[in-house]
């Protein structure tokens, strides 16, 4: 069993004042003067190197690490949200964050498995393979010869979720004050409550044995086991799974690249219409690939569940926008909590829908995105965005939030791939015989089992 971790420590990776104010500091000396220099685009016309000002953007929000760093990763995958060459550098922040030296290591290690913690591996790469927003990852392994992963958590790092969500509600409220065309309310209570929720190592080790059961039936799709006696709170440790990054599949052959579209597809959405369940976090690191085209899921701490009810809206505006049928379109809206319906905002929030349910609509062999474009969905939601401005804006509920997110990001890696596959034929395989209820006992089971709660 883990062994209990010494008070000291536990002081320090809790919330607390003095945490907050230093993170103030830390994120207004890197980030303030950037901002500045886009002002003074904006206001007083000084020509900016978006290039040059986009990388060093990375390279602070990457220094800085924490929720910062995560929710430019979140922007990057929004289309139209920020300049192409923010989104170049921004995409980036997954694949080479700087990681924290072998002094943080030994602390972190001995402060959750004891001062002897080393001789309970075999060995023990002092080099992070992975540095992301909230932690860092390192090989090692096990006496018996099992190859794992070590996640650790970065120091004062709840201090760093707070500090951060503070800064962010601020943005929102100035961002809010010039362009009214989504309320960001909700927005933040999701982003919020799944930050937090991602500090917690031991939940992230009960969502990934959740996936595990999900997926227990799919040959395409792998999950890491977890080692539990090896991992706390902020250690997480789980078997090593090899594989190369996506990007290096970019370049296979058709057939090869359409047979991993499949896997993800697969891997995404069967927990969803089967459980109710999402990865929330779609972005290129949380995935690697094997010869085979098979798909590693490695990171679990982002995870959406949802009630059946909103499984079900999904469904039903799908065939609401097949058959034309405007009543059954606004029942699924309701659903899934938007208020305020009136004849206009749905055809803009129609618009939207069109553009995401257009690839599982057309019972044909397509490539996800039919125009050329270098960011999914980037024309579609301009014309929303304007719509909605012009309308006077809407409020998103929470949990449409991560599901939108969900849908563009995996949309996103499906158009790098150039994957040509008939999507909607892929989808009836997961729909065809739905029954909310069925769904509603096999998700109470599934969570009940892996002692999570029911959604909300």
């Amino acid at each position: 069993m883990p062994r209990p971790k010494p008070a000291s420590t536990a002081r320090e990776d809790r919330d607390s004042l003095g945490g907050r104010v230093r993170r103030y500091a830390r994120v207004t000396t890197a980030v303030g003067g950037l901002a500045a220099r886009l002002a003074g685009e904006r206001y007083l016309g000084v020509k900016l190197d978006r290039a040059r000002h986009a990388e060093d953007l990375r390279r602070a929000l990457g220094g800085l690490k924490g929720p910062l760093m995560k929710v430019a990763q979140l922007m990057a995958t929004i289309p139209d949200a920020m300049p192409e060459e923010y989104v170049d550098e921004l995409t980036q922040l997954h694949a080479d964050a700087p990681s924290m030296g072998w002094p943080f290591v030994r602390r972190r290690m001995a402060s959750e498995l004891g001062p002897d913690w080393l001789t309970r591996f075999k060995s023990f790469e002092r080099q992070a393979t992975h540095a992301a927003s909230l932690g860092q990852v390192h090989r090692a392994q096990l006496p018996d010869g099992t190859q794992v992963a070590c996640k650790l958590q970065y120091p004062d790092m709840a201090s760093a979720v707070e500090a951060d969500l503070r800064q962010l509600k601020l943005v929102f409220a100035i961002y809010e004050r010039y362009d009214r065309a989504i309320a960001t309310e909700q927005i933040h209570a999701e982003i919020s409550a799944r930050l937090r929720e991602e500090l917690d190592y031991a939940r992230e080790a009960r969502h990934m044995r959740l996936y595990a059961r999900m997926l227990k039936d799919e040959a395409g799709v792998s999950v890491p086991d977890v080692i539990a006696p090896l991992s706390t709170a902020r250690l997480l440790t789980m078997t090593w799974l090899d594989g190369k990054p996506l990007m290096t599949a970019a370049d296979l052959p058709l057939a090869k690249r359409n047979r991993l579209a499949h896997n993800m597809f697969r891997a995404w959405y069967v927990p969803f219409y089967g459980y109710g369940v999402i990865h929330g976090d779609p972005h290129l690191g949380n995935y690697t690939v094997r010869p085979d085209q098979h798909v590693n899921l490695l990171d679990y701490g982002c995870i959406r569940v949802f009630r059946p009810s909103f499984v079900k809206g999904v469904i039903d505006l799908y065939r609401a926008l097949r058959d034309g049928d405007e009543a059954l379109a606004v029942h699924a809206y309701e659903t899934w909590g938007f208020q305020r319906l009136d004849k206009a905002l749905i055809d803009v929030l129609n618009l939207w829908a069109r553009f995401v349910y257009a690839p599982l609509l057309e019972d044909r062999t397509r490539r996800i995105q039919t125009k050329e474009s270098g960011t999914y969905g980037r024309e579609a939601a301009e014309k929303v965005h304007a719509e909605l401005r012009r309308l006077g804006g809407v409020k998103p509920p929470r949990e449409f939030v991560f599901m939108d997110r969900a849908a563009i990001g995996l949309g996103s890696v499906f158009l790098r791939l150039k994957a040509e596959v008939n999507w909607h034929r892929l989808f009836h395989e997961l729909i065809d015989g739905f029954d909310d209820k069925a769904l509603a006992r096999r998700q109470a089971a599934a969570l009940k089992a892996e002692g999570l709660p029911l959604p909300a």
